[in-house]
Order: structure tokens, then sequence, then C-alpha cells
């Protein structure tokens, strides 16, 4: 593709963006012919379909929704022109694209995401979801600007990308009100054959919650394995089980689900990681999300993971080496002088 006719985008940006042929051809005051026509030009010269017909509707394919993406922020520009050669303030918000990981929790990516929103922010936030390969694949081309993620990226990805901790939470499990009294006591015990809502195997979350169960000799009677975390707490909350959670988000859980905390798993860790393709970070978007990830979210343990002790073991005494009093007289103990 040589040249691009901006007029034909301009026509498919319509279309996409007001629902349909007729509607665009409206606003356009053009025939729904006329635009038609147009649009099977754009697509010529694309190579691909830009929409597929669902019914009596239009959807966009995947090439579609690529060419809208970037025909946002081709005619946005285009109106900021305009308003600078009027002598007006353009007021345009930077745009910050971000991915997040379809396995990261929603209100943990809402709570790590807020700050990008929060007053006097000048970014306009865009997320898409999608399997944490796709995304990182999608900062190679400059599509994203993060991805925000449950694990680093792997080495075996062919894109050179950069980890960045944003921080760690223990894993609380939570019920409703009918199973969370009995199973509060003797947790976790009280698990051992208790019907269960978990993620999905192969997650990073599912692997470390597996690993504890066969540690302790518990197991749960899992009744369903949820990819989405939304859809396993909307199971949690009507009745189905217990269902584990990132204690970051702890209250916003039981208020918003309506159950209860049963108990929190110190030694089951989930680890929230901004990736992008910078080895420092340098967006002041993502800059905010950072410091606000590790001073509110996740209260600034995002620096070297410690070694968890297992649960139970109490902690060793610590040993003072001697002389290391510098001087100071022990209790009990006169002075010779």
């Amino acid at each position: 593709m040589e040249w691009l006719n901006y007029h034909h985008l301009l026509y498919f940006w319509t279309a996409a963006t007001r629902g349909g042929v007729t509607r665009a051809a409206q606003e356009l005051r053009l025939s729904p012919s006329t635009v038609s026509s147009q649009l099977r030009l754009l697509e010529g010269q694309v190579g691909e379909p830009l929409f597929t017909r669902t019914g009596r509707g239009l959807e966009l394919t995947e090439v579609g929704t690529l060419v809208l993406r970037h025909a946002d922020e081709i005619f946005s520009i285009g109106r900021a022109l305009k308003d600078a050669l009027r002598g007006r303030p353009t007021g345009r918000p930077a745009v910050l694209q971000v991915g997040i990981a379809d396995v990261v929790p929603k209100m943990v990516a809402q709570r790590l995401l807020a700050p990008a929103l929060a007053p006097p922010s000048p970014f306009r936030l865009v997320c898409r979801e999608g399997r944490y390969d796709r995304l990182v694949a999608d900062l190679a081309t400059h599509d994203l600007d993060v991805v925000i993620g449950d694990a680093p990226v792997s080495p075996s990805l062919p894109v050179r990308a950069f980890n960045h901790l944003l921080g760690e939470c223990a894993v609380e499990f939570f019920a409703p009100p009918h199973l969370a009294e009995g199973l509060r006591r003797g947790f976790p015990a009280s698990l051992d054959e208790a019907p269960v809502l978990l993620p999905t195997r192969g997650t990073t979350l599912r692997r470390a919650l597996d690993d504890w169960f066969t540690g302790l000799g518990i197991r749960p009677r899992v009744v369903a394995e949820i990819e989405d975390s939304a859809l396993l707490k909307a199971f949690g909350q009507a009745g189905a089980g217990a269902f584990p959670a990132a204690a970051a988000v702890s209250l916003e859980v039981q208020r918003q689900h309506r159950v209860r905390s049963i108990g929190r798993v110190e030694s089951v860790r989930e680890r929230f990681y901004a990736i992008t393709i910078e080895r420092r970070l340098s967006h002041p978007a993502v800059l905010a999300i950072s410091a606000s990830a590790r001073a509110e979210v996740f209260g600034d343990v995002a620096g070297p993971t410690r070694p968890q002790r297992p649960e139970g073991r109490a902690p060793r005494p610590r040993r003072v080496p001697k002389g290391a009093d510098h001087g100071r007289r022990r209790p009990g103990r006169r002075s010779r002088s």
C-alpha cells in the first residue's frame, strides 16, 4: 500500500464509530452506496476486509480494529491542528496504551492504573486485555506502552522487554457468609474436602496453590476451574464455594461480592509486573503507576523478594555475636569499676 486515501479512511472511521454505513452516510451527507463503495476501495488498498457482517450489523475484523486504532490517532491529531490554527488550546490528552494480561484480576488492574486517570493527569487511558505473549509482542511494534502481567516475560518470547516489579501480596481465601464461619475455624485445614473454586491449570497462581495444598496434605473439592477472575468471584458470591484472591484488594472483594475472608496464605504470593521495552521506566504515567503501586497498593514491597518461612514455624532467635553490644552493660551484670 503505497499511499493511503484519507477520505476513504474518514468514511471507514465514521462507519466504525457511528455503528454502521447508514448512520455514517447520514453524518457525511452521502448516500449509503457511496460510503459502501469507498469502504471497498479502502479494503482493496489494505488487502484485507475491515468489516464482517453479523446479522444485520457490521463487526470489525482484527485488521479493522488495528486500522481504527490508528485512525483515532490520525483524526485526533487533525482536530488538534485545527484548534492550534484557530489559536485555541488543544486540550487533547496524551494516550497511554496499556495491555492487561487476561489472568490479572480486574480489581488489581483497576487499582494499579488509577493514578493514570487521577487529576490533574493529562492522559487518556486505553486498555486492551488479552493473552500475555500477544500483548508483549505488541510492545515491540509500539502498539502498547506497557503490559501489566502476573509473571516476568519468558526468555522464550522473541521480544526484548524488561520486567519492572510493581509489588507482591499474599493470597486470601473468601467464602459466602453461609460457608465462611465454618471454614474460618481451623483454616487452612478446614479447606480439606470443602467446595473450592480455583483458577485454571497452567496459571502462576494455580501452580502455587496446588503446591501449597500438597505440602499441607489438603485435598479440597474443586467444584470449578475458572480462567476469568471476575467470573470466579461471581460464582463464589453465588455460593458455589470458597475462592482465592489477592490480599491487596481484600476489602474491595468483600464489599463488592458480599463475601467474607476466611484466612490468608502468606507463603503463596501474587506478583504483578509492568513490562516495557525500556530498561528504566520513563513514561510519566507508568512512573506514577509504579510509585502508587509501591506506596499504596502493595505497601512498598516491590523490592527484593524476601524468602518466606514455612507456615507454623516460629522465627529463630537472633544470635548476637560476641562483642556486638559495643560496651553496653547487660541487665543484672555489675560493673567492675
